[in-house]
């Protein structure tokens, strides 16, 4: 990331990261900027600085060419095309669920021709995970899973760290941060959603494969955070890509405490129906959300998502659930985060 920049770089472009730096000081909460002793940097050492630079980026999405910030408001940050796990260390195909107690491999294309810099860049990956679901704080949700240093000459570097005895549950997010001297981070907050989109050297990966059809019942864990200092209200919205699971069964289990509060504060939501003592269904898979979930700093709830359909899947449906509120005061909307489940059809 970079705040130096050199007159060759076009001025729209100059203009346009000014005002989202401007914009993500505003919005994140308890933020610093790392990289600020840039700005005291002068005259012909100012241009010396610059020259130096490097610029490694990893993707959000395919259409991600390295400029900072990164996507509109509802696209995919939080599903990298860059990053995938692997059950050896061979890279796979495509990316797949770890198994519990193994090692997996997180395998991650470093690409060196960023907009703001060039040459070889030398530093460290370093790989972290939490729980899958929406939004989570940096760094206190975040658990190191491992690091490699590395030189990244220009052009795509792939490259993978072990993660050995994959802990339970396994269904994890994943956070992937290139660290480097000559190209550090622009912005860095308690916000993982911000963090990811002003930064193109930190990627996110939460994305998980769901055999669906048939009357297979697939649980999954969904867990939230509030990067406010205070309590605020935030909503889950369920986007089908494309069309919906047809037959689809999705149940939010909120557990006792979180689902007392939110009927106190309202119960509030479009497409869902209560069912059983603390969970919803919903029934509009293109307007179904939860509205006004009540969750304190600092907490961590886990929700339970059950998925199922009774049809025989003929193709992969995708289907996003993300966490929507404030970033910086109780009243904002904007998304935190989510996870990108694809529905594949039961392999017989």
């Amino acid at each position: 990331m970079r705040i130096a920049r050199t007159d060759s770089r076009p001025r729209a472009a100059r203009l346009l990261l000014g005002a989202a730096l401007t914009a993500v000081m505003a919005l994140a909460a308890g933020g610093t900027a790392t990289a600020a002793t840039g700005a005291a940097t002068s005259g012909a050492n100012a241009k010396a600085a610059a020259a130096d630079r490097t610029d490694v980026y990893i993707r959000d999405t395919l259409d991600d060419y390295g400029l900072e910030p990164h996507g509109p408001i509802y696209s995919s940050f939080f599903n990298s095309p860059d990053v995938k796990i692997c059950p050896s260390a061979v890279e796979c195909g495509s990316h797949t669920n770890p198994v519990v107690g193994s090692t997996s491999y997180i395998f991650v294309n470093l690409r060196n021709n960023g907009p703001y810099g060039s040459g070889i860049s030398d530093g460290t990956l370093r790989a972290y995970y939490t729980t899958s679901g929406g939004a989570a704080n940096w760094p206190s949700d975040w658990t190191p899973i491992g690091a490699k240093s590395l030189p990244v000459v220009p052009g795509v570097t792939t490259t993978s760290i072990a993660w050995p005895n994959v802990p339970s549950i396994g269904h994890f997010c994943l956070l992937l941060r290139w660290e480097s001297a000559t190209d550090p981070m622009l912005f860095e907050g308690t916000a993982t959603s911000i963090n990811t989109q002003y930064n193109n050297n930190i990627a996110w990966k939460n994305a998980n494969t769901v055999s669906a059809g048939g009357g297979v019942v697939s649980d999954r864990p969904y867990a939230l955070a509030n990067p406010l200092p205070v309590p605020a209200a935030f909503d889950i919205a369920f986007r089908p890509i494309g069309e919906a699971l047809p037959g689809g069964k999705i149940i939010v289990d909120l557990g006792p405490q979180l689902f007392e509060r939110w009927r106190a504060a309202g119960g509030q939501g479009d497409g869902i129906q209560v069912v059983g003592k603390s969970a919803v269904q919903v029934v509009d898979p293109y307007r179904g959300q939860l509205r006004g979930l009540p969750i304190n700093p600092g907490e961590r709830p886990v929700l339970k998502l059950s998925f199922s359909t009774g049809e025989l899947l003929q193709k992969p449906y995708v289907l996003q659930i993300v966490q929507v509120g404030p970033l910086q005061k109780p009243g904002e909307r904007y998304d935190l985060g989510g996870v990108e489940y694809t529905f594949e059809p039961i392999k017989r």
